[in-house]
């Protein structure tokens, strides 16, 4: 779900309400910036992308509204490294690759085998499903072979 294209304030809105949480302006603009910008970011890219925007915004603020956004599955939080906690926009299936050099996080479809796994388990619905791989990417790769 996660991608450049732009949300209105109305489809942010109504998406939040679905979900039972209340609409504040803060709720929405967090989860706009989460939607248009699939960048797995932490609370504190997210504040500092805010903040100039929103003058009442604050870094609690946005650490509660992520936490909220999580229990209510319309983001979900990526715990790929034991350094930082990150977030993404995209709750549709699919794993990740995160390059241990430059700490990028790149979305990639799930591999079909892993869907169909866990699409037929039998007597147990999963919740969440983390595929995560671990390297260097192609721009670090190149830096290192310079």
């Amino acid at each position: 779900m996660a991608n450049k294209e732009k949300y209105t304030v109305a489809d942010l809105r109504a998406e939040l309400e679905a979900a039972g949480i209340r609409p504040t302006a803060q709720r929405i603009a967090i989860l706009g910036f989460m939607r248009e910008n699939p960048v797995h970011p932490t609370a504190e890219v997210v504040y500092a992308a805010l903040s100039g925007e929103i003058g009442s915004l604050s870094l609690t603020t946005v650490y509660n509204t992520l936490k909220l956004l999580v229990e209510h599955g319309l983001v979900s939080m990526l715990t790929i490294d034991d350094t930082f906690k990150c977030f993404d926009g995209n709750v549709n299936m699919h794993a990740h690759l995160m390059c241990m050099e430059c700490k990028t996080i790149f979305d990639m479809p799930m591999p079909e085998s892993v869907a169909s796994f866990v699409e037929g388990l039998e007597d147990f619905e999963p919740k969440d499903v983390q595929l995560y791989v671990k390297g260097i990417c192609k721009k670090c790769k190149l830096n290192k072979e310079k």
